[in-house]
């Protein structure tokens, strides 16, 4: 964006700062529904993450459906990024993702690319399982849950730095 352009934005934003609801005449208050719908959000430790199950097996196979065009049929050859495998620096889910709810978080939110939110919790689960298992992290007999996903330990869990500022939660 130009200067001019940057000036603008910045302008228009300057002088309808936080306009009060329906100063515009658009757009209107969201339900407590709304909210609740858009409301997905997966903690660390597991807090958020919805009811179902699912096992390894069935993560083959919603796998194979919903994701292997886009990250290959192992998750290794693409064309989009590498789900498997990999050492640093190639940020895999193995090497790198600290939690494995991150890693149910993420796909329920934006997979898969051409309609994201669309997996049922156990299609997640079963992706999630897969993904874990295809990486080392969990045995092939695995069922992942609200309960288990929390309790598995990601091998690059401990090689973050935390944020020392006292201003930042």
């Amino acid at each position: 964006m130009g200067g001019v352009g940057l000036c603008l934005v910045i302008a228009v934003g300057l002088a309808y700062p936080a306009a009060p609801q329906g100063l515009l005449g658009i757009g209107s208050r969201p339900t407590d529904a709304e909210i609740a719908a858009i409301d997905i959000s997966v903690a660390p430790d597991g807090e958020g993450l919805p009811p179902g199950s699912s096992t390894v097996d069935d993560g083959a196979r919603v796998y194979g459906e919903q994701c292997g065009d886009c990250h290959g049929a192992e998750g290794v050859e693409g064309p989009y990024d590498r789900l498997v495998g990999g050492q640093k620096p190639t940020k895999t889910i193995g090497s790198y993702w600290p939690y494995a709810t991150t890693v149910f978080d993420y796909v329920r939110r934006t997979m898969p690319f051409d309609a994201p939110g669309s997996l049922s919790n156990e299609d997640v689960y079963a992706v999630a399982a897969w993904l874990l298992w295809k990486n080392n992290i969990i045995p092939a007999d695995a069922v992942m849950d609200r309960t288990t996903l929390p309790k598995v330990t990601m091998p690059n869990r401990n090689a973050f730095i935390g944020d020392p500022r006292p201003d930042v939660p």
